[in-house]
């Protein structure tokens, strides 16, 4: 059954089509918002599910304290969209990197990330095009396996060498605890923090991270800012780490039926360049709202593989699905623009500004 926004969507976009619904959308932002505000901790969103200056700008005006970019190139949107206060939360290299790193500082407030000396001492070219000091936190790994130093000694030496290099300051640290790890995390900073300030130096900034760990907000004690980022559209991943409802996923894909070639399967028009191979672990690649025990089982680019051997309602050829991704900010990142609506009218189309910024 197509509804008629459905209908509306499809006549007037085609498609698959990527639809926000914008009062959910700033119901996410406030309510976030308050609980970084009743835990103590600043808001600094990570724009890498958005992308969007206009939706960056919503969570300034609600209250948050600048914004996180994983790559220099989405920094540089932001930038120049007039958004200041940007931690970049990623090791950069090269001299490439770094003359447009040192232009971006030249003009706005950026803080950039590291986890070893060679990037330290890249940063200093940075700082040389800037013409003033470039704030460096160390990332610290506590149990993801991700970047970051290993050991707070490790932590101590390099904001010992960020704080000894021409043109850096030691900004302070950034963490991303498991959900399950924050005691090891706050062991791990413990030390380092003791390990700093026995060297003089004071982190204006610990930031925490991810939407996953909005359950354990404020619970490292020293903690100055967290960094969620999927909670603006939220997804079957975040509604599977239980920190929103199906209520609050506010970005549906419109995919049309266009294969009933046999009873118990169908295709999507939908396929892998737009929902993504990412299946986050869980079983099938999306919830459709309207048969929600029908599974998205496999991919071609764009082609998704209906099962429907286990769904009590089975679409027709024609019907247009609303579709919740598993993993909405891999999503997002394959998409020119997304369709804005309220209720069942849409008010407009919002590009997705900085898309596809690998570098």
């Amino acid at each position: 059954m197509t509804t008629p926004l459905a209908a509306k969507i499809a006549r007037e976009f085609g498609t698959p089509a990527a639809v926000i619904d914008m009062d959910r959308v700033e119901r996410n932002i406030a309510r976030v918002q308050a609980a970084c505000d009743a835990a103590g901790v600043a808001n600094r969103p990570h724009i890498k599910t958005h992308k969007s200056p206009e939706l960056a700008k919503l969570q300034i005006e609600a209250g948050a304290r600048g914004i996180t970019c994983q790559k220099l190139g989405e920094a540089e949107v932001m930038a120049e969209a007039g958004i200041d206060d940007i931690l970049i939360s990623y090791n950069l290299l090269g001299d490439e990197k770094m003359a447009r790193l040192g232009a971006l500082r030249s003009r706005i407030d950026v803080t950039i990330a590291a986890d070893n000396p060679v990037v330290v001492a890249e940063l200093t070219k940075a700082a040389a095009v800037a013409g003033r000091a470039l704030p460096v936190v160390v990332e610290c790994d506590t149990g993801r396996k991700r970047a970051g130093v290993e050991t707070a000694a490790e932590a101590i030496e390099l904001a010992r060498v960020i704080s000894t290099s021409p043109g850096l300051s030691f900004a302070g640290f950034m963490l991303y605890p498991t959900e399950s790890g924050w005691p090891q995390a706050q062991a791990f900073f413990d030390e380092a923090l003791a390990g700093v300030r026995a060297l003089v130096l004071e982190p204006a900034i610990v930031s925490t991270g991810g939407s996953p760990n909005l359950k354990n907000l404020g619970q490292l004690r020293g903690a100055t800012e967290h960094r969620p980022g999927t909670y603006i559209y939220n997804d079957r991943m975040q509604m599977a780490a239980g920190v929103a409802t199906l209520d609050d996923c506010a970005l549906h894909i419109y995919s049309t039926v266009v294969s009933r070639a046999a009873p118990e399967r169908g295709i999507l028009d939908a396929g892998s360049k737009t929902l993504t191979a990412d299946s986050g672990g869980l079983d099938g690649f999306g919830l459709i709202l309207e048969h929600p025990e029908a599974k998205i089982a496999r991919f071609a680019e764009e082609h998704g593989f209906l099962d429907l051997s286990r769904s009590n309602t089975r679409p027709n050829i024609g019907d247009v699905v609303r579709i919740v991704p598993n993993h909405v900010c891999v999503v997002v990142n394959m998409l020119d623009e997304v369709v804005m609506v309220r209720g069942e009218e849409i008010v407009g189309v919002l590009p997705v500004a900085a898309r596809g910024k690998l570098r």
